[in-house]
């Protein structure tokens, strides 16, 4: 079986590879395939990969092209993680916003819409060359902002395009390992939109854990999500969010403390990769090695601003093992095989969330097997939830129809109708800023 990985140069690409080593069942990845257009990028990790398959048994065979039409012809399986204006680009959509006085995160706001207008035009050249060369393949989206880029390549690809994020597999997990729960035993009611999600269940046998977590105060204190936004909001609203929603939550902290911040995310990551590749490039040093100690401090740090404003403390070491290569490799498992299992992921609403219509990209639990993955039924989302989730949407699509017909108008819409963009002024200097550093954008006329 053939696994593709389009961004194969990627950071994150090892941790993946980690996986299908681990995997020894029959009707495993045989082969993987690299693209990037860095050829710098693909020989470092190249190297690492190398590293990672000395001396195990029937590594799956790794190489390496420049030529996306060769890469997916013949793959099984397409796993996308492409970085479209690379962490320049990210640093750019970050310094652009806080100028305006509002957040630049990258799927988040301002810098979310930003990348998504440069992105999803390449993510549907890619779907449509996936429809063509290898119509009988599965795409893993796992490119930033998730859900609308699986919503942008579902346009051409359908069911067969399925959208992946570790966000609420670590947020299933801290809350299963408070309660003293095998995560393995436990149904999460999670509900939303890629990075706008909630838990509103955590049942173990039948019966419903989060109650006695919501009512406990030195509990909710005891992981990340409690202490980043504090016990006495997490009861009012009788969920735990996803991460990402603190951004909204506690937009203007946030802001204060990005602003305050020696550097951005983005510009912090730039540099700590461009020294990752210098150094991983060179043959007296072992690339992995390098690769697990970058990692280590980028996992360390992130949301650190987040962290400061909220008074959280340092992530626990339990979690900063990652998590979306083991989705991957466990979706990857249902269809291939047949293993059937329930994963939270990226897919069409289908009915699943009655605010929204059939073709709507939500992020809910799905029972995935051969036949791909189907979401499961959600009760009804909160007034306040179902609001912000709408808003959110009705953003997505508005970044999809600029991107289709490149009506920088539409773009500016876009912008504007933002929950955290606070006027339309503020759109549309914020139009002008990212035109001005990113070349991708000129499409928008």
């Amino acid at each position: 079986m053939r696994l593709t990985i389009l961004g194969g140069g990627g950071f994150r690409v090892p941790l993946v590879y980690g996986a299908l080593l681990a995997d020894r069942a029959e009707g495993r990845v045989t082969e993987v395939v690299l693209h990037d257009l860095d050829t710098g990028r693909l020989a470092a990790g190249g190297r690492g990969l190398a590293e990672q398959a000395a001396g195990g048994p029937d590594a799956p065979a790794a190489r390496a092209t420049t030529d996306l039409d060769e890469a997916l012809r013949g793959a099984d399986f397409v796993f996308s993680a492409i970085r479209v204006g690379g962490l320049e680009g990210r640093a750019h959509d970050e310094r652009v916003a806080l100028a305006e006085g509002v957040l630049g995160q990258e799927t988040v706001g301002a810098g979310g819409i930003a990348y998504g207008l440069r992105t999803v035009p390449v993510a549907v050249d890619i779907a449509r060359r996936v429809a063509r060369l290898a119509p009988d393949a599965w795409v893993i989206n796992f490119t930033n902002p998730a859900g609308l880029v699986t919503e942008a390549m579902s346009r051409h690809l359908g069911e067969r395009v399925i959208g992946i994020c570790d966000s609420p597999v670590g947020l299933g997990r801290r809350i299963a390992r408070v309660l003293g729960v095998d995560p393995g035993r436990a149904w999460i009611d999670y509900v939303g939109l890629n990075h706008l999600g909630w838990v509103r269940g955590l049942r173990v046998d039948g019966r419903d854990r989060l109650p006695g977590l919501l009512a406990d105060p030195d509990l909710l204190n005891s992981f990340e999500e409690g202490r980043l936004f504090g016990a006495e909001w997490l009861r009012s609203l009788g969920a735990i969010p996803n991460e990402y929603l603190h951004y909204y939550y506690f937009n203007r902290e946030t802001v204060r403390a990005y602003q305050q911040a020696e550097q951005t995310r983005g510009a912090f990551l730039r540099d700590q990769q461009a020294r990752f590749y210098e150094e991983a490039g060179s043959p007296a040093v072992s690339a992995l090695e390098v690769w697990n100690r970058t990692r280590a401090e980028r996992e360390a740090t992130y949301m650190a601003e987040n962290r400061e404003s909220a008074g959280a403390g340092e992530r626990e070491a339990e979690d900063l093992s990652g998590g979306y290569e083991q989705v991957a490799l466990a979706l990857m498992r249902a269809i291939a095989r047949d293993e059937r299992t329930t994963l939270i992921l990226n897919v069409r609403n289908r009915g699943t969330l009655s605010v929204l219509d059939a073709d709507a990209v939500v992020e809910v639990p799905c029972l995935v097997d051969a036949s791909g993955a189907h979401p499961v039924a959600a009760d009804p989302l909160p007034g306040h939830a179902a609001g912000l989730v709408c808003a959110v949407k009705a953003v997505e699509r508005e970044v999809l129809a600029a991107a289709e017909t490149g009506s920088r108008a539409t773009a500016v819409k876009a912008f504007a109708l933002h929950p955290l963009v606070d006027s339309v002024e503020v759109a549309r200097r914020l139009m002008e800023g990212y035109l001005q550093v990113h070349p991708g954008l000129a499409y928008l006329r």
